[in-house]
């Protein structure tokens, strides 16, 4: 393995544990440039955070009622699936699409499970698992 990719992940790792530290001066205590990391960040990553955890990927229709979108949330956080992304459309003929990306560890439910729970959830019409790891 290069030398860079173990540096790379030393500044991943770093910056992740110590969020006041700047890039700049991770990339230079480790003594690579910030384009060398840049170069690499998008590909380098631990083994175990790959095993340890997966992104899924949903499509959700809700109707428009006060608060459907923060009990989906809610519903997805007691569940221990981080938020990555939330997409919400415009309003059309009284429900709005909504795109989820989550990103899963071993503490949360399965897709199944989510895609059950979310269903669960009053003013959501649909749910639609679309991809995931």
């Amino acid at each position: 393995m290069p030398e860079i990719f173990g540096k790379v992940l030393e500044v991943k790792r770093a910056v992740a544990e110590q969020p006041e530290r700047s890039l700049s001066s991770a990339c230079k205590q480790m003594g690579i440039s910030r384009s060398a990391f840049y170069k690499y960040w998008n590909s380098v990553f631990a083994y175990d955070e790959k095993l340890t955890q997966r992104v899924v990927n949903f499509s959700v229709t809700l109707q428009h009622q006060e608060g459907v979108l923060l009990n989906l949330l809610m519903s997805l956080y007691s569940m221990h699936a981080n938020i990555l992304t939330v997409t919400q459309n415009i309003l059309v003929d009284g429900v709005a699409m909504v795109s989820l990306s989550l990103k899963m560890s071993g503490e949360s439910a399965n897709p199944k499970e989510l895609t059950r729970a979310m269903r669960e959830v009053s003013g959501v019409v649909e749910v639609r698992l679309l991809s995931g790891e």
